[in-house]
């Protein structure tokens, strides 16, 4: 009898031993939502995918979450803010101004003068200055189909040989009269480039100005063009509208700046050229020996206009909470047009150069930044100082970069953006997303699906975490009361993967809220489950848990009540709380709550679409891919019921039509419940 009592007494704690281990591994898989770390990744991707399709390739996935919460925008000008196909409208040479027609690459066009067409080789200044730019640039043009122009190089070395073709002046016959030597190439500090050629034939045709015929031995022409307040500091003498080097006086200084900047309140880039003949060639291509004692040439203005489609995108992204900042190597006048003509300058806003920044400690600099929407005449360094700033101020910012030089200032900000078209390799693969269209636009496209994916991302963790604090709710509550689990270890992993997972993934393909640029940026220090999500999920557990407890409840008493084991004098709550459910088949009460559980998850997965916003305003079925996962699980869930095959393996069992009519009623509540709280939450603000 000893021996028999032991092992019944075994029997007994290796029964309650198993069901506390199932009970501890159903709190497990309750409290961890296994689909959460696949959702995300998916979720990641496709977003990355619908960037590139808005041209924006991400290389880093953090920067996809950083996006959202961008707050300022600096941007380049050329070819970022402006259409970088550059046209030569104006030269101006010695006091005089020369219009220049026609549009594109295309070398049709004539120059006026006074409103009049004139023949530019009746004018060897000016002619001079349209064959330096020619030597003085790396571009070429090229024609297929006998029609169509494109240039290969740098969009403003091809504008400017274009103007001089249309003169007469080509590459090719320049080139075997005046082969180049050497070169100084252009770069951000000295803001101009500078070429040696040796001048093969004295008395040619295309020869700049000046009798050489009676020079003995080599002679060599050096040409350097950029930065007009630049050029006039390493020159000494002007070029006559005749032809002739005149000296450079303060009174032709003065009327060279004022064209200057005329040009640039016409939103036209400028740029100067200068020249200077030598009987030998330099011993080594430097800027100190090319660069110096120079004849100046002209002044040509070159108009980039504004992108159409930049100037609904700034005011899109001012909307949004977003500030955008030009910053570009123009000169104020240029900046500050362009900036007048997309609107991107606010009333009582100011354009600095980079002289003055220069003047600035970092204290105040930070004090300027909020009121200062351009910088221009600025180097690399200037840039890196304008994120420090900016990130000082707790702002995140974007900024945008193409040369080598650019590499420090992107890799500074939150989030550097390189340009595809005309970035070099090094700003590429510092940055963290890259443009394929070098285009402003899809900057601020780029954050709004930011912003959405953020959204998406937050509305699934809400949508999971919820159901996984109901679940464990649900668990633990019979177990207080030393009733039978309502769900079973297998039930729950099914919830998670299946039941869970389809509608989270599907969320990922939500096109987000109609205002989600309407909305200021999210703090940075913003966690994802923040206020109004931590009430939503206490809310939502509590409703989950008590449809589905309710749900086991009302299964419980119908089993009993068709055992003739519930007394009819007896509340039928008090019973089953104080009853002895070991030996009772409970299956209906589990397959009740297992499918009230499933559904809730399934309806609340409408709701959950939008933060704030009620399903009837962005439509029940308007993210089909959510319907057709719905769908699914649906399907599913009823043949782990209704298929006897899968009863065994899930525990349940069929339901009958009124059972049917309960669990789905019940499953519904909680839809309205999350309802109510978004109105609540709107009302609150």
């Amino acid at each position: 009898a000893p021996d028999g009592g032991f092992l019944i007494y075994l029997q007994h704690f290796s029964a309650e031993l198993t069901e506390f281990f199932m009970i501890a591994v159903s709190l497990a898989i309750a409290a961890v939502p296994e689909g959460l770390p696949a959702v995300v990744t998916i979720t990641l991707a496709l977003g990355m995918r619908e960037m590139i399709k808005r041209h924006a390739l991400i290389r880093r996935l953090a920067a996809v979450e950083t996006l959202g919460s961008a707050r300022v925008i600096c941007s380049d000008k050329t070819g970022t803010l402006t259409q970088n196909q550059m046209t030569v409208v104006k030269l101006w040479v010695d006091n005089h101004g020369f219009g220049v027609t026609g549009e594109g690459y295309t070398p049709k066009g004539e120059f006026t003068l006074n409103g009049q067409t004139v023949d530019m080789k009746l004018h060897p200044g000016a002619m001079a200055a349209l064959r330096a730019v020619v030597l003085c640039s790396d571009a070429y043009l090229e024609v297929s189909d006998g029609s169509d122009y494109r240039v290969i190089g740098d969009p403003t070395e091809g504008a400017l040989v274009v103007a001089a073709a249309k003169a007469g002046a080509h590459r090719a016959s320049l080139e075997k009269v005046y082969p180049r030597v050497c070169e100084v190439p252009f770069d951000s500090e000295r803001k101009c480039m500078s070429t040696v050629q040796n001048i093969l034939d004295k008395e040619n045709e295309f020869g700049l100005p000046g009798n050489f015929s009676g020079s003995s031995g080599s002679l060599y022409v050096a040409t350097c063009k950029g930065a007009p307040d630049v050029i006039m500091q390493i020159c000494t003498h002007y070029q006559g509208i005749d032809g002739d080097p005149v000296p450079l006086t303060d009174e032709m200084r003065s009327k060279i700046i004022s064209a200057n900047e005329s040009m640039a309140r016409e939103a036209l880039r400028v740029l100067a050229v200068s020249y200077r003949v030598d009987p030998a060639a330099p011993e080594e291509a430097t800027a100190k020996s090319i660069e110096q004692n120079l004849v100046f040439l002209g002044l040509f203005g070159i108009i980039d206009p504004a992108r159409p489609e930049v100037i609904p995108a700034v005011t899109k992204a001012r909307q949004a909470g977003i500030r955008t900042i030009m910053i570009t190597g123009d000169y104020p006048d240029t900046a500050a047009a362009i900036g007048q003509s997309i609107g991107l300058i606010e009333p009582g806003h100011r354009v600095m150069s980079g002289a003055e920044l220069d003047k600035l400690d970092s204290q105040s600099l930070v004090g300027i930044l909020q009121d200062t929407d351009v910088f221009a005449r600025v180097n690399p360094e200037h840039k890196m100082r304008i994120v420090d700033g900016l990130k000082q101020t707790g702002e995140v910012v974007a900024m945008t970069g193409d040369g080598v030089n650019d590499a420090p200032a992107l890799k500074r900000s939150d989030i550097g953006i390189a340009m595809g078209i005309t970035g070099t390799d090094v700003a590429k693969e510092t940055a963290d997303m890259v443009l394929t269209d070098d285009n402003y636009v899809s900057i601020v496209d780029a954050v709004e699906q930011g912003r959405i994916i953020y959204s998406n991302i937050r509305k699934f963790v809400f949508f999971l975490l919820s159901s996984n604090v109901a679940e464990i709710l649900i668990i633990f509550i019979p177990t207080l009361f030393a009733l039978p689990s309502p769900l079973t270890a297998i039930q729950l992993l099914w919830l998670n993967m299946v039941t869970d997972g389809a509608p989270a993934l599907a969320l990922a393909k939500e096109k987000g809220d109609p205002d989600v640029m309407m909305r200021p940026p999210r703090p940075k220090s913003e966690p994802i489950i923040h206020g109004p999500m931590r009430l939503g999920i206490f809310v939502q557990a509590i409703a989950q848990t008590v449809v589905t407890l309710g749900a086991f409840y009302l299964g419980l008493v119908w089993t009993l009540q068709a055992n003739n084991s519930l007394p009819a004098d007896v509340n039928p709550l008090l019973f089953v709380l104080g009853h002895d459910c070991t030996g009772i088949n409970v299956q209906t009460a589990e397959t009740m709550a297992f499918v009230t559980l499933s559904l809730c998850e399934l309806f609340r997965a409408f709701t959950v679409r939008s933060e704030r916003l009620s399903i009837f305003q962005i439509g029940p079925f308007s993210n089909i891919y959510l319907v057709w996962a719905v769908a699914l699980s649906t399907v599913l869930l009823v043949m782990t019921v209704l298929v006897p095959f899968f009863n065994p393996i899930f525990n349940t069992s069929p339901l009958s039509l009124t059972e049917w009519q309960i669990v789905l009623g019940l499953a519904l509540m909680p839809a309205v419940v999350e309802e109510i709280t978004k109105w609540y939450l709107r009302i609150k603000g």
